[in-house]
């Protein structure tokens, strides 16, 4: 993979010099996220608009590529058991980084920095979103200038995790350290302007808006002429719909995110030659988000979990029921007529990469048998107004989801199919910037989930899926007293599956450790704590047919490599 970017920088160069196959205007690109970015702290959002937004700006010591494998970006090579930098007895991994590497700020990158960011999410009072990614990690050590040793508190099979991936990146501790704890959310100028060693850095950034992105003299690869353009204008808002548009009819701009799109429209727009459509797979999947506790209005401990079992759902905390809403659901329709190329029916929550993925899951539609089940088990219709009841309290759910043509359509179809097991539907559509966003004092965000169901897309930026099942251990749901930036957003506990994914940290062989993902998926699965329904391309921009270098990335964010990008003259 790095041999195909440094040929990419070869003829960028010579056709500059040459005069030919690029534009002599490198200016400015365009990127459109219609999910708009709140916030340039991934350590403060496990939104992909904002991590891909910061990603631009703050690096990682190492990169997952498009096959899966680890690169290393800042460190100079991957640590290993052949090379010695990963201990024997797999308690310790060392890290070396390079020692040109300059903050836009002209000052060095150290050790000091690296600590510190693990201190700095890992703080006993910090609202860490990315806490997962250091997991059983005991220490982080400077042990050299550009040299960091991380020991873990036991054997970790799989120790590439931390530090791995632009969900966590290195942060300056100059601009941070005053940041620690319960200041994390109150330090507006670093979440808003942060200082990195990316390609780019902040000029002006407008959250819930737009970002102005201005070339980093300061590049380790400034020599090479990276990066290509002078700016990036990351601009948010909209929809998915327009967001394309502007790419594959108009021209106005280089590359839009996440497009779910109907496929006809999409082919309709790229008939205008302006651009195409991709999609690349990882682990990407359109899920109903099942909330374990009580959300009603008038609860003091609104969705709040509690450690006794005092605050479950009314009605959903049963199986039965949850099982009956699967079985209720047509994937296939979903994903055939609303995702087309982009989108595979799955009922399994983890479908990548191929070793992973269960075989022991099969989720066709049987609105007679969900119907027979209910009867069943005593959640009737007993006042004859089309709607069961479990314990004295109707089958209602609110649905909430954020705003977004096919995501309306699918809320659409499964309220039908609800409706057909005696099980109303309230549907709710939020702002994406909203909803996505990771303001503690909002009542519509994913964390707060004020509502009985939700529905938004989950993705790995790892092919190996310890840290994404990590995120549905007992304990870690978002409460008051953590700002609401835990992990666990439907509030699932389960000892059985906690058990697993202690097995699965101390498992080594990616046989052995796929055996138990299945587990854990199936648990998940079969426990109906979450309803898969799509898997989908984990990367399906709009790309113009003027922008060269794009080379998209199911594992990580999809711009990891923004420092490549040129324009192709036309």
């Amino acid at each position: 993979m790095r041999l195909k970017l440094v040929l990419l920088t070869v003829l960028f160069v010579l056709s500059t010099v040459l005069g030919v196959g690029v534009a002599q205007d490198m200016n400015e690109v365009t990127i459109l996220y219609w999910q708009a970015s709140s916030i340039l702290n991934p350590y403060l959002s496990s939104g992909s608009k904002d991590q891909h937004a910061s990603s631009i700006v703050l690096e990682p010591l190492a990169n997952v590529a498009p096959d899966g494998s680890i690169i290393p970006l800042l460190a100079t090579e991957i640590p290993t058991l052949e090379n010695g930098g990963f201990a024997e007895d797999l308690t310790s991994i060392t890290w070396n980084f390079r020692d040109d590497v300059l903050w836009s700020d002209g000052t060095p990158l150290t050790a000091e920095d690296v600590v510190f960011t693990w201190e700095y999410c890992t703080h006993p009072e910090a609202g860490c979103v990315q806490s997962d990614e250091f997991d059983g990690v005991a220490s982080v050590e400077a042990t050299g200038d550009h040299q960091i040793t991380i020991t873990f508190n036991g054997p970790k099979p799989y120790p590439y995790q931390a530090f791995v991936s632009h969900s966590t990146p290195i942060l300056q501790k100059a601009q941070f350290g005053e940041c620690l704890g319960a200041q994390m959310a109150a330090c507006s100028d670093q979440n808003f302007g942060p200082i990195g060693t990316g390609p780019f850095m902040v000029e002006e950034f407008r959250p819930n808006d737009v970002v102005t992105y201005v070339r980093n003299e300061n590049f380790r690869d400034a020599d090479m002429g990276k990066p290509f353009f002078d700016r990036v204008i990351f601009k948010g808002g909209g929809d998915a719909e327009s967001a394309a548009r502007a790419v594959l009819e108009t021209g106005e701009a280089d590359y839009a995110w996440n497009l779910q799109i109907s496929p006809e429209v999409l082919s309709k727009m790229e008939e205008a030659g302006n651009g195409k459509f991709h999609a690349e797979f990882g682990q990407a999947i359109e899920t109903i988000w099942i909330n374990g506790t009580d959300p009603s209005p008038d609860n003091p401990n609104r969705s709040v979990w509690m450690e006794d079992g005092s605050n479950q759902h009314p009605f959903l905390s049963n199986k039965t029921v949850r099982q009956a809403m699967s079985m209720a659901i047509d994937r296939n329709i979903i994903a055939e007529q609303l995702y087309g190329t982009a989108g595979k029916a799955s009922c399994n929550f983890i479908n990548g990469p191929a070793a992973n993925v269960s075989p022991n899951n099969t989720c066709e539609q049987d609105i007679d048998g969900a119907n027979a089940m209910l009867d069943e088990a005593g959640i009737l219709d007993s006042d004859g107004d089309g709607i069961r009841e479990y314990d004295g309290h109707p089958l209602v759910v609110q649905y909430q989801t954020s705003t977004n043509a096919v995501r309306q359509a699918t809320q659409a179809l499964i309220k039908q199919w609800w409706s057909q097991i005696g099980i109303e539907t309230e549907l709710r559509n939020l702002s994406a910037s909203v909803f996505f966003g990771s303001d503690p004092g909002s009542p519509d965000t994913l964390y707060k989930f004020y509502s009985d169901v939700q529905m938004y897309t989950t993705l790995s930026f790892s092919p190996d899926m310890e840290s994404p099942l990590s995120n549905t251990r007992c304990g870690k749901a978002p409460r008051p007293d953590n700002n609401w930036t835990g992990s666990n957003i439907i509030r699932f506990c389960n000892a059985d599956y906690d058990a697993a994914l202690d097995e699965l940290s101390a498992t080594e062989g990616d046989d052995a450790r796929a055996a138990v993902v299945i587990r854990l998926n199936d648990i998940l699965v079969q426990e109906y704590a979450l309803l898969p329904l799509v898997y989908r391309a984990s990367a399906s921009p709009a790309i113009s047919n003027t922008l060269g270098g794009v080379v998209l990335n199911p594992w990580d964010v999809e711009i990891w490599n923004i420092e490549d990008w040129y324009r192709i003259d036309g």
